[in-house]
């Protein structure tokens, strides 16, 4: 009776928030049709679809895959506007390969996502950057490539921690914690849970909460730890109910229904499983397709209803053969060689580019040397030039002064010599006319005589 009166409060729940949906959705496209610029109707699609994710996967996909369509126009007819429309097509490519993800597609997916990684490490978008690298981890994890799938996780958790993103290292802790869990380690996938549930709760993050609130569940599991573990799997279930999370509440339904099978309590671990089933159809998750039908399997055999477990068996074989097959794997490779591909020729082109930036320096610098080189000499030679009339000229003033000097000596030699000639001759004169010394000897001693 109270299991009935539960399930119809829970109807009324889901009918409730249709029409609530409803609403908004009517709200929503009124607000596109009268957006006056692309980049707010971009906007309202892809948190429209944010909105709607867990509930209507494919309906997100195309709100999406319009707000893609409508970034690449943009793009196209505006080189201004690149930049803007790229942040908005990288965050659409990464929520189409997410659902792609959780689909089975894992090609669709894979291509979508190393498309927004390669978007979001042109624009340096760390936060982007971080989300594509963690979905990415979870398609390695998934194909238990485990060592690829963390060096993912951790070098998104490194940016988150940065970022100081609780959210994010909430994600990233329980991430972390799986990849422990499967190798083994136990104590330390706890570690990072409880690491994980501390972040999610400090925002209040309830489908964070939740999830780790499911996993702690599930250590406890391991360690035979039943009460512990189903009460922790009832507050994670009641969590993901309240948010209509069918991608979460297929999750828990068949961890509880595996963790009644394995206490022994068939008849419960069946409704479990059972309505784990219808929900992971409705949202059609192969992954989840798959576990429930291993826990109906399992429950048939211990009942001896052979048939009914083979076709359970039958169910999860395709549905493992649909997400991990060698097509699977040889597109996982492909997309990560291309990826590598062109982040080494990004590379090799960016050092061209920069070699020969570096050559166009190199020749710049050459050239301007080469440049002051001949300005000095053409300097140089114009110096000894001027120096050369200087002296030129100098040597011109010399001997015209010379010449002058000796022009000069030789009309003063010319006045020398006819000053001297003038004196002898003046001196003759005046010797004529005195009398000589012996005419004056002579009157003196003709006079004595008298």
């Amino acid at each position: 009776m109270k299991n009935g009166f539960y399930l119809f409060i829970i109807h009324l729940l889901i009918i409730s928030n249709c029409f609530a949906q409803q609403n908004k959705t009517d709200s929503l496209k009124l607000a596109i049709k009268n957006a006056k610029h692309d980049t707010t109707r971009c906007d309202i699609l892809l948190s429209w679809g944010e909105e709607i994710y867990f509930a209507f996967p494919d309906s997100a996909v195309s709100l999406w895959e319009k707000a893609e369509a409508l970034s690449k126009k943009n793009m196209a007819e505006d080189e201004s506007k690149k930049k803007i429309f790229l942040i908005r097509l990288a965050n659409a490519q990464a929520n189409i390969g997410t659902v792609y993800h959780h689909q089975g597609k894992i090609p669709n997916a894979l291509e979508y996502l190393y498309k927004s990684l390669k978007v979001c490490e042109e624009l340096n978008n760390k936060a982007a950057i971080s989300i594509t690298l963690n979905n990415i981890g979870a398609i390695y994890f998934e194909q238990e490539e485990f060592k690829k799938a963390l060096d993912c996780y951790e070098k998104s958790l490194k940016i988150n921690r940065e970022l100081k993103d609780k959210r994010w290292i909430g994600n990233l802790m329980n991430n972390i914690a799986s990849i422990y869990d499967q190798q083994g380690n136990k104590a330390k996938a706890l570690e990072c849970l409880l690491e994980g549930l501390k972040n999610y709760e400090e925002i209040g993050h309830k489908r964070g909460i939740s999830s780790s609130l499911n996993n702690i569940a599930g250590i406890y599991k391991e360690q035979n730890k039943i009460a512990e573990a189903l009460e922790y799997y009832n507050k994670s279930l009641k969590i993901r109910e309240e948010l209509l999370d069918k991608d979460g509440t297929a999750g828990v339904l068949n961890n509880i229904a595996d963790l009644k099978l394995k206490n022994g309590e068939t008849k419960d671990a069946f409704i479990y499983a059972q309505k784990g089933m219808q929900t992971s159809k409705e949202i059609g998750y192969p992954n989840l397709i798959s576990r429930s039908a291993n826990i109906l399997k399992r429950i048939f055999q211990k009942q001896n209803k052979y048939k009914e477990a083979f076709e359970m068996f039958e169910l999860e074989i395709k549905m493992k053969d649909s997400i991990k097959n060698e097509e699977t794997q040889k597109a996982a490779i492909k997309n990560q060689l291309k990826y590598d591909y062109e982040k080494k020729e990004a590379v090799a082109e960016a050092e061209h580019k920069s070699e020969l930036k570096n050559q166009d320096i190199i020749a710049s610098e050459k050239n301007r040397k080469q440049k002051l080189i001949t300005l000095f000499v053409i300097a140089g030679l114009l110096l000894v030039l001027i120096f050369a009339v200087f002296v030129f000229r100098t040597l011109r003033i010399t001997r015209k002064q010379k010449l002058l000097i000796e022009k000069q000596k030789t009309i003063v030699e010319e006045h020398q010599k006819e000053i001297i000639d003038s004196i002898t001759y003046a001196r003759r004169i005046q010797q004529s006319l005195f009398p000589t010394e012996k005419y004056i000897q002579k009157t003196i001693n003709r006079l004595y005589k008298k």
